[in-house]
């Protein structure tokens, strides 16, 4: 089986799917380095993007369109400036250009150079995409990637991305092994995990990586709780967060992360409310 981490499980990224949305974003992002590096990129006349199968079908629902967009811009899915996200694709739209890596602009209409091909499915993965470079002097780079979920990729002919081949002092491939390590070492469940996190990370990483993760939750909670209207994506989902948040606080939440875990701490403690 392979070692997983939890900063594979838990990761930072742009919404609302790792699968339809980082993985293709990281894709796009990977595509462009790859021409980086063959020298190619200032040199690119037209980028096309094909997507299949599940990533085609739900494709904008999900934002998979504007995660090959900002992928193929240089943005990062982890740190990128969400509140720009909208503007950044709207000009894309508007425009007709794409500035490749904040590098080298070409001339790109999303309706003509992204295709959803609904009806087809790459033999490895439902979730398939297959990005094409064209060069001036009429040279090709092409590659076939698959989001495997969890915002992991697959260049086709390739192995899965990252060091999951580790191997752990405590291996776990069952809830049963999981608890024998605890009895025959005295260790509880978290400590038999972070022991096998510093197969890939010293403690301080551990714990910066940890603090980042629970911070990014709680202000996306927050803000999600403070913003009205209706989700991106083009499906015309009203955001339910506010209307509930307000009806289980007793009124708006508070400004600032700290006081509004402080506030939930604060309000009724009975089964159904923890439920709610």
């Amino acid at each position: 089986m392979e070692a997983i981490s939890v900063f594979d499980i838990f990761k930072i990224g742009v919404g609302p799917s790792s699968s339809h949305t980082i993985g293709p974003w990281r894709a796009a992002a990977r595509f462009l380095e790859t021409c980086r590096a063959a020298g190619s990129l200032g040199r690119i006349e037209r980028i096309s993007v094909d997507l299949y199968g599940s990533l085609a079908k739900t494709g904008h629902g999900h934002g998979t369109d504007f995660a090959v967009l900002l992928g193929l811009m240089g943005e990062d899915p982890e740190t990128c400036d969400t509140s720009a996200i909208g503007a950044k694709v709207e000009r894309v739209r508007r425009e007709h250009m794409l500035r490749l890596g904040d590098e080298h602009s070409i001339g790109f209409e999303i309706d003509r150079d992204l295709h959803y091909r609904m009806l087809e499915t790459l033999p490895f993965h439902p979730n398939g995409m297959r990005l094409r470079a064209e060069t001036h002097e009429g040279s090709e780079i092409e590659r076939t990637y698959y989001s495997i979920g969890g915002g992991f990729i697959i260049q086709e002919g390739e192995a899965v991305e990252g060091s999951r081949g580790a191997r752990l002092p405590f291996p776990i491939e069952s809830a049963a092994e999981l608890l024998r390590h605890c009895s025959s070492n005295g260790l509880r469940i978290p400590e038999i995990v972070h022991r096998n996190e510093l197969t890939w990370r010293d403690e301080c990483q551990i714990d910066e990586g940890l603090r980042r993760i629970s911070e990014t939750m709680t202000e996306c909670i927050l803000r999600g709780c403070r913003t009205e209207g209706v989700l991106p994506g083009g499906l015309s989902v009203v955001r339910r967060a506010p209307m509930l948040c307000r009806r289980l606080l007793g009124g708006p939440p508070p400004g600032d992360a700290h006081a509004f875990i402080a506030a939930i701490r604060g309000s009724r403690r009975d089964f159904d409310s923890i439920i709610e």
